[in-house]
């Protein structure tokens, strides 16, 4: 018996044998009585309806199953519950088909009205199905897909070609164009006929009353057929869309009667075909249904898998690198054939995972069949009573990520698991997105074959990016899913253009020569040169790789200042740079490092430099400037060091040293600064040419400003979307830090997990905004018309109002960095010696301890020096871009989907750069005015994979350390854990150790944990700094870990999993508790290790058994 067998082999109830479905044939005789299927309560005749996220419900049966499990039932649109399953053990016995059948039911059972007895919405004891079964089953054999390969490649390069000719500014929605491919691939292989939907702006009619059909038909299955009866509009809508399809299906019929041709496809078959059982033929009415079945469910299903497949590789750099090596190893630079596709062993396990995790048929169904006998009616070997026709819902993406199969990463996009080796390994009931049995999906092999020519031909001649680097997967669905508004870009790979590229894939050119091609740039450049009202200026690339988007500002900030420099700065992500790095002009790369590893828009670009060998970045001029923490000693500027030395080592030129800044120092900006002026632009405006800039020509501002007083205006740009306020209070007592709590009604479309963060986009608070216009004379209803010479996130060329840009668009309370104050000086008059020096003064050797500790920021020193005239476009231009703030959510989406909670610490305390003034958090205080009702901008960010609960509930215990407002995430896995023991799941034990000041002044939430403590969701054990005899004498959480060091041992021994939020210094002492209990426990086995070893050891655990959400 193999290893992931065994897996299941070890499952409460079952005992698995073979890969045989037949495993389950005779249920178990010893188990109890049956019991009922859990399921949420419903409502009077509406059932679970109301329960039911209308546009995803695929969605609610994915959260159901977090809450009840494996096995659950609803009621819904009349009838029995029906019982959908989520585990490879319960599959695997419904896949029996001496005891189970399938059951066309739901949504197919609707579109019966538009496909009558098509092969996937017949019953399986209906005469036709047996009929065409039989006769279309020889047009999908092994040959006659291998025939069909020409007018697949056909398609593909329609399309590859139209994303060639757009170019790489364009942005391509996925889900749009594979719709087009799979569409016109289906109906050519098959049908001779052609869409040319390449050739149109606007989808074939068919395409639209197709989607709009299966819409349609999934709202009815859950909707009371009294309710669709009276919706006369939508019913005649529906007959509509039904007869066009069925008008397009006959003429394409009558087109090949009247053109009869030798094709041996599927349309000859049908109308030629006979049933070698039976002798009969189709009638034409039942071939209509069938082409438009196939129409649907293939052209639906893959252009879905194909969506899902960019969006996975393009999310997982790794493996996108390693797809796109193996179509170079294998298919070269030349055409494609059919014997390539069978040697593409790691596409083929990509097209596996990313239908593991995203199948695009997402539920089937089954029944008992109704030659069984009422011992028989029962669901988990016995566990569960089943009525007689009771549907049973495969929910796919569940099954698939089954953790007792696939482990505690079965979430996470890993094709290495589906290589043929260990894909043969995986139970029979592992892996079922084409179906099951002998009602199976019957175009698998048409499918996959398009599948892999298409992705090994798309990543032959292009490099792809996000066009969004922060997309977080959302679906859509119709009887499939796919991506919600996934776009992308593609850029064609090694120099070529749209015309050799049609030419070598015309078999004109197999080998694509640069000779002659405009290098990245050189139209850009060409085209501002010819631009007379324009300077020139020599061209310059800034790559950036930033996720919370601190290293952008810094781009930005460079490309403004390279104007004044005699350069045309063009900023970008690194990823945009995947395979193309510039030769003619000096290139910059500015990037952090999280947690050791490239940030979001950077992770292609690493995988790409990484997999280099030779000297392909020769004639590339670089440098580099990294932005780090040193509270992460292991992994400190890891990431701009690797592109440094990785650079340098394939043939690069290092322009300058290496720039950093640590942001535990807090001056960033300066480090910044000091950096591009005493390292950067020397050495660049020697090399390159441009023009060097003196101190008070440098800080002159690019951006100017005119007032103006009409209506004002706002133009935000930013990646986020509305969500309301639902409730705030305040959690702690007066006269304490004050800590609140924040529920969000989030948009319907925007999910979440435990432990996830919610970002923010702050607005400046008003007491520093009227500072500001205070400072500037500036009246309340002023407006700006902004003008720039260099690139600027300010709304230029337009009005807009005074207060909008200094509340949105700019930080106000960003302490100065060293040129900030040395404009200020130049800024002074001739007769203002003393504030020039003074200022001087400040920029020197005064410099740490009266700006950076005290965090004074331009708007503090203008107020000190308030005869200094100083203009407000130059302050706009030296304030970095408002940024968006992350907090961890602290609720779970298991009780309300569409809605979060945040807990934080509101930060307000005595300025020491401009008393009397406070220093204020922005985002903090923002969050602090809201009350329910107002409407802030959002975005769901993911936390680190392992910052999440185990997927093994049962089995793996956890440990959750925090202080203060530390317990936000930790506040969310308790809740989950309390719904789904409410709901009647086993839970492995849960510690918490918490710390606060007082017993009741500031122990947040201390109602809800005593709830669900009794629950047994949880065991709180708290620390009082203020009150330490109050918690058997522990002042700080890392003294009540040491309290109850055997407790946690005996926990961690268990396979327990520990998780850490809260403060740098939280994080510190927690590690240093656990390497102190590891030298203990290793002294006691006569074993000494040193501080070396066990910080060894513990390194070696993070991210797989320790995972922290540390915060300044």
């Amino acid at each position: 018996m193999d290893e992931l067998t065994n897996k299941l082999a070890n499952l409460e109830t079952e005992d698995v044998s073979s890969r045989d479905n037949s495993v389950h044939s005779t249920p178990s005789k010893t188990v109890p009585t049956p019991s009922p299927i859990p399921g949420p309560p419903g409502l009077p005749i509406l059932g679970n309806l109301t329960d039911l996220d209308p546009e995803v419900p695929l969605t609610t049966f994915m959260r159901l199953a977090d809450t009840y499990g494996p096995v659950f039932s609803l009621q819904l649109g009349g009838g029995p519950k029906r019982v959908f399953i989520n585990s490879v053990e319960l599959l695997e016995e419904v896949c029996d088909e001496k005891r189970f059948g399938k059951i066309v039911t739901g949504a197919l059972e609707q579109l019966r009205s538009g496909v009558g007895a098509g092969l996937f919405t017949a019953h399986t004891d209906e005469k036709e199905w047996g009929i065409a079964h039989r006769i279309l089953m020889p047009a999908f054999g092994p040959l006659a897909i291998r025939e069909m390969f020409d007018d697949m490649h056909d398609i593909a390069s329609q399309m590859v070609m139209k994303w060639a000719r757009y170019g790489p500014e364009h942005r391509i929605l996925a889900t749009d164009d594979f719709t087009r491919l799979t569409l016109d691939t289906l109906s050519l292989c098959t049908m001779g006929y052609r869409f040319n939907s390449f050739y149109t702006s606007d989808m074939h009619p068919f395409v639209d009353a197709m989607v709009d059909y299966l819409v349609e038909s999934g709202r009815r299955a859950n909707r009371p057929k009294l309710a669709s009866f009276l919706m006369r509009g939508t019913n005649q809508k529906y007959a509509a869309d039904v007869k066009l399809m069925r008008d397009v299906a006959s003429g394409v019929v009558k087109t090949r009667r009247e053109n009869p041709t030798q094709k041996k496809d599927l349309l000859n078959a049908m109308i030629n075909g006979r049933d070698p059982k039976t002798g009969e033929g189709l009638e034409d009415e039942l071939i209509y249904s069938q082409m438009i079945t196939f129409l649907i469910a293939g052209h639906e299903t893959t252009s879905g898998l194909l969506s899902f497949v960019f969006c996975n590789l393009l999310q997982h750099s790794s493996a996108y690198r390693a797809a796109q090596k193996e179509v170079d190893d294998v298919c070269g630079k030349g055409p494609i054939t059919a014997d390539h596709l069978p040697k593409l062993k790691y596409i083929s396990a990509v097209l596996r995972e990313t239908l593991r995790l995203n199948p695009t048929a997402p539920l089937f169904s089954t029944t008992l069949n109704s030659n069984q006998d009422q011992d028989s009616a029962t669901l988990g070997n016995g566990r569960y009573a089943l009525e007689k026709g009771q549907a049973i819902i495969a929910v796919l993406p569940n099954i698939h990520r089954d953790p007792k199969v696939y482990g505690e990463d079965a979430d996470v996009f890993k094709p290495e698991r589906m290589l043929d080796e260990e894909f043969e390994k995986l139970p029979a009931a592992a892996w079922k997105p084409f179906g099951n049995g002998m009602r199976g999906c019957i175009g698998r092999p048409f499918a996959w074959q398009e599948s892999l020519l298409v992705v090994a031909l798309l990543l032959q001649h292009f490099n792809f990016a996000l066009d969004d680097p922060n997309y977080k997967l959302q679906l859509k669905q119709t009887l499939t899913i796919k991506p919600k508004d996934f776009y992308m870009r593609a850029t064609l790979r090694d120099g070529i253009d749209a015309t050799k590229l049609e030419r070598t894939m015309a078999g004109s050119s197999a080998t694509a020569t640069t000779e002659g091609i405009a290098k990245p740039g050189e139209e850009k450049a060409a085209a501002a040169a010819a631009d007379k009202d324009k300077p020139a200026r020599k061209p310059m690339s800034i790559f950036y790789g930033s996720n919370t988007g601190t290293c952008e500002a810094l781009a930005q900030r460079l490309s403004t200042s390279a104007a004044s420099h005699g350069f045309d700065a063009a900023i970008a992500t690194m990823d945009s740079a995947n395979g193309k790095l510039p030769k003619d002009r000096p290139v910059v790369f500015i990037t952090a490092s999280y947690e050791g590893q490239p940030p979001d828009n950077a992770t292609h670009f690493m995988e790409w430099l990484q997999s280099l060998t030779g000297d392909e970045a020769a004639g590339t001029s670089f440098a580099v400037f990294g932005c780090g923490h040193r509270d992460w000693r292991s992994t400190y500027q890891r990431i701009p060091t690797l592109v440094d030395e990785l650079l340098l080592a394939r043939g690069a030129t290092r322009v300058t040293p290496k720039g950093e800044a640590d942001a535990s120092q807090g001056d960033i900006f300066t480090e910044f600064d000091n950096w591009e002026d005493a390292q950067l632009w020397p050495t660049v405006t020697e090399r390159f040419g441009g023009k060097p800039v003196a101190t008070d020509e440098a800080t002159t501002s690019t951006v100017l400003v005119e007032i103006s007083f009409k209506k004002r205006s706002s133009n935000l740009r930013m990646d986020v979307r509305e969500a309301r306020v639902t409730a705030a209070h305040c959690l702690t007592a007066p006269g304490e830090p004050e800590k609140r709590h924040l529920e969000i009604e989030l948009p319907s479309d925007m999910p979440y997990r435990a432990g996830d963060y919610l970002a923010i986009l702050p607005v400046n608070p008003r007491e520093t905004i009227n500072r500001v216009m205070k400072r500037f004379q500036l009246p309340w209803d002023a407006h700006l018309h902004i003008s720039s010479t260099a690139p600027t996130v300010l709304p230029t060329d337009s009005e807009i109002s005074a207060h909008d840009i200094l509340a949105t668009y700019v930080e106000l309370s960003q302490p100065a960095t060293k040129k900030n104050v040395l404009a200020l000086a130049a800024a002074a008059d001739s007769d203002q010696p003393s504030i020039k020096a003074s200022l001087e003064a400040l920029a020197s050797t005064s410099f740490h301890a009266e700006i950076t500790l005290k965090r004074t920021s331009p708007l503090d020193l203008l107020e000190r020096y308030p005869t200094l005239l100083f203009p407000l476009g130059d302050f706009l231009s030296m304030l970095p871009p408002m940024r968006m703030r992350q907090y961890s959510i602290s609720s779970s989406p298991l009780t309300n989907p569409s809605q979060c909670t945040l807990t934080y610490s509101v930060l307000d305390a005595a300025s020491s750069s401009s008393p009397p003034h406070r220093h204020i958090g922005v985002a903090t205080t923002y969050l602090s005015t809201l009350s329910p009702g107002n409407v802030l901008q959002v975005s769901v960010r993911s936390s680190a994979h392992s910052f999440h609960l185990p997927l093994n509930l049962a089995t793996t215990p956890i440990v959750m350390v925090c202080a203060g407002s530390g317990l936000a995430p930790f506040r969310g896995f308790v809740q989950e854990r309390a719904t789904q023991l409410a709901a009647g799941r086993q839970l492995a034990r849960a510690l918490l150790f918490v710390g606060c000041r007082y017993h009741d002044r500031d122990r947040l939430y201390a109602d809800e944990l005593k709830e669900w403590e009794k629950a047994g969701a949880i065991e709180v054990h708290y620390a009082f700094s203020r009150e330490p005899e109050l918690a058997e004498g522990c002042k700080y959480v890392q003294d009540r870990m040491r309290k109850d060091v055997d407790m946690l041992m005996e926990t961690w021994d268990a396979g327990a999993k520990v998780f850490v939020c809260g403060g740098a210094r939280v994080g510190e002492e927690v590690s240093k508790v656990c390497k102190e209990a590891y030298r203990e426990r290793m002294r006691g086995k006569g074993e000494e290790k040193t501080e070396d070893q066990a910080e060894e050891w513990f390194a070696a655990l993070r991210n797989e058994r320790f995972a922290t959400d540390v915060f300044d």
